[in-house]
């Protein structure tokens, strides 16, 4: 049990007043924090876990930004060139037209609804089902913007100007589906080849030795673990277990960890198993109502870098689950705050 409550996020033994990490977390630390994963940018000095790797890349896992899975595959997501992604996205949209419903005009949100309930026919690990689930931002005027959301957790959203709400959901759907469509391709997948080429390319950028990748306790032996975890499984399915870390490490719960004693095989072993749930987002909302209670002002200019963050990686036709979930959480935390003020106004 003191196991379970030391993993848990947003609970620990502080040294505040109550005892509690949300009374000892300092709010608006940006300090770099220990993590209990490997950085991209520094493997050797233990910064935080690495940031959502855009479609087709693994380059943030381990290295630098030009390194991507294979020849041309950083071009098709280039967020610097707009054009070149569209032509891609229609690219494959084509192409997975022409193999499953013959030529002519395909209906994209149908399209992907099918190929995520042919992969359920199959055989694929589906715990929540095939549906693919679209949110439209509210909005009563262009441009729309429409997120949507896949069986495994992945989430992307309508990558150009949109002059309907019809539009921004097909627009959604065309750069899931070209994801879905690339995820399955055989480079995409973890396996013995691809964790040794990524350990050593990692332990060469950053002075590492091989004892590094065999300690668990290290941050390249930490990623090595990570990899070794997810063995068979795509690149689409491991980013959706990173977004747990990411989220964690964002939150500051993995060096709340660490300073209850868990080791970093400890916490990964721990939360490699659990999905992101409600009772996470609550337990992250509240460590940010703390935080707006003790420095006013906190959960807005987040909220306000985190939709920044979200513009960008959506126009760029980036995966989406982090900073969709970091907004999720700090708007929880604002009802949640609501609630704090009413109570005490009442009281």
């Amino acid at each position: 049990l003191r196991r379970h409550y030391r993993l848990q996020p947003g609970i620990g033994f502080g040294s505040g007043p109550t005892g509690t990490l949300r009374s000892s977390l300092r709010p608006g630390v940006t300090v770099p924090i220990a993590p209990l994963l490997p950085s991209p940018a520094s493997l050797a000095a233990s910064s935080g876990p690495p940031p959502p790797p855009p479609p087709l890349q693994l380059h943030s896992l381990y290295g630098g930004v030009g390194a991507g899975l294979g020849p041309g595959a950083a071009g098709h997501c280039n967020p610097g060139n707009p054009a070149v992604l569209k032509e891609a996205v229609e690219a494959v949209v084509r192409s997975f037209a022409k193999h499953t419903q013959g030529y002519g005009r395909v209906n994209v949100v149908e399209a992907l609804q099918e190929f995520w309930q042919m992969k359920l026919t199959r055989g694929a690990d589906l715990r929540n089902g095939a549906l693919v689930v679209y949110e439209m931002v509210p909005s009563n005027s262009p441009p729309y913007v429409c997120y949507v959301s896949l069986p495994g957790g992945s989430c992307f959203g309508s990558f150009q100007f949109c002059p309907t709400k019809a539009e921004a959901r097909r627009s959604a759907a065309k750069i899931a589906l070209m994801n879905s469509v690339f995820n399955e391709h055989p480079s995409r997948r973890i396996t013995a080849d691809f964790i040794e080429k990524s350990v050593s390319e990692a332990l060469a950028s950053f002075n590492g030795n091989r004892e590094e990748a065999d300690n668990p306790n290290t941050g390249i032996g930490a990623f090595r673990f990570m990899l070794e975890s997810n063995k068979g499984k795509s690149m689409l399915e491991f980013q959706e277990l990173m977004t747990v870390f990411q989220l964690l490490h964002w939150n500051g719960s993995l060096k709340a960890m660490r300073e209850r004693q868990c080791s970093r095989q400890e916490v990964l072993a721990h939360y490699s198993h659990r999905a992101l749930d409600d009772d996470m987002r609550t337990q992250m909302a509240a460590d940010w109502v703390n935080r707006e209670q003790s420095v006013a002002g906190t959960i807005a200019q987040e909220l306000a870098s985190t939709e920044r963050e979200l513009e960008d990686a959506r126009l760029a036709g980036r995966e989406l689950r982090f900073y969709k979930e970091k907004k999720d959480i700090l708007m929880l935390a604002v009802g949640q705050l609501k609630l704090v003020l009413h109570s005490l106004k009442c009281s």
